[in-house]
């Protein structure tokens, strides 16, 4: 779908190999520290954000947090670098 708009977008595909929970939890580090914050405003993405907890179950939610885990992974190649396990901060310039 993404290419159909533009053949030229950098478009990397990704596979879990843990939970939405644990991906997230270096990430959650990030805003606990103000490291990260947003800029305009994104409703739906922070209500999720809100709503994400390590209980969160998405069968009772009726829901997948899908905006929470672009975000999830857009944060760790940018900020953590490929190799999450090894999490140095990288400072984007």
């Amino acid at each position: 779908v993404i290419r159909q708009v533009d053949v030229n977008i950098r478009v990397k595909s990704v596979r879990a190999s843990h939970g939405k929970v644990t991906r997230a939890e270096p990430i959650s580090a990030l805003y606990e520290q103000n490291r990260a914050h947003h800029v305009g405003t994104l409703a739906i993405l922070e209500d999720q954000m809100c709503m994400f907890t390590t209980d969160y179950d998405r069968e009772q939610m009726g829901y997948s947090p899908d905006r929470v885990d672009a975000l999830v992974w857009a944060a760790t190649d940018l900020m953590l670098g490929p190799q999450a396990s090894q999490p140095s901060i990288r400072r984007i310039v």
